[in-house]
């Protein structure tokens, strides 16, 4: 797997500024897999495109994911913490285990991609973003059907069960209100943070050495990081 350098981060960064989650998450994937064409990626699973990111960030930022959210009960702020080697329940596998389709109500599904997720994207409406998605995943369509609840469920879970890594969802308990709730584990936002954290560090980096030495942003970034990191403590002693 890759290993990020801060060059790296900074290009991935300022490619992202602007683009929505599920594009920066395609882009990482792309610095992971450079032989594939982003166009396939997003028509990975999206247990493959999570297996791909998580471990990118394991090589590039450590294992540990951590994070902040909000208690959906009383709003208190909560501190998310987890091993990213741990996100398949274990060690992270060389590939997920992945079915290729589902039948489900005698319908024919394949396992959500990003492209799916793009489609759906754009609808507020949680009920039709589902019925979207469904429609998007469904083989050999036929005619469209009105979906309830239940079945939408139950289509769902068995997707969830096909490409176990497309979701994974963390338990928390809040010690100021005592509830419990469940939240779904975004790995794209994990990484990007860490990118994102990188990329500025290496900005204010330039910035010192090249206000120290009148050095251009371009001599800077031809130093290897090993050398730049004594620069900058000569700088800053």
């Amino acid at each position: 797997m890759r290993i990020l350098s801060s060059f790296d981060c900074l290009k991935l960064w300022e490619a992202g500024v602007g683009l929505h989650q599920l594009d920066r998450g395609l882009l990482a994937a792309g610095v992971a897999e450079p032989d594939i064409p982003p166009e396939s990626i997003a028509d990975w699973p999206l247990g493959r495109r999570n297996l791909v990111l998580s471990q990118l960030h394991c090589a590039s930022f450590g294992r540990q994911l951590e994070g902040w959210t909000t208690c959906r009960h009383c709003g208190e702020k909560l501190e998310i913490q987890m091993d990213g080697g741990l996100l398949a329940g274990g060690e992270i596998p060389r590939s997920p285990a992945m079915a290729e389709s589902v039948v489900v109500y005698g319908r024919n599904f394949r396992v959500l991609t990003t492209r799916d997720l793009a489609k759906a994207a754009t609808e507020t409406d949680v009920r039709l973003a589902s019925r979207r998605l469904l429609e998007s995943c469904q083989l050999e369509p036929g005619e469209s059907r009105a979906w309830n609840d239940e079945e939408l469920e139950e289509i769902g879970q068995r997707l969830a069960q096909a490409d176990p890594l497309a979701e994974t969802q963390l338990a928390l308990h809040c010690p100021a209100c005592e509830q419990e709730s469940v939240e779904t584990l975004d790995i794209v936002t994990f990484l990007w943070r860490e990118i994102e954290v990188r990329a500025r560090q290496l900005l204010t980096d330039v910035h010192l050495l090249a206000s120290a030495y009148s050095w251009t942003e371009a001599e800077i970034f031809s130093l290897s990081e090993n050398r730049r990191r004594l620069y900058l403590e000569l700088v800053q002693s």
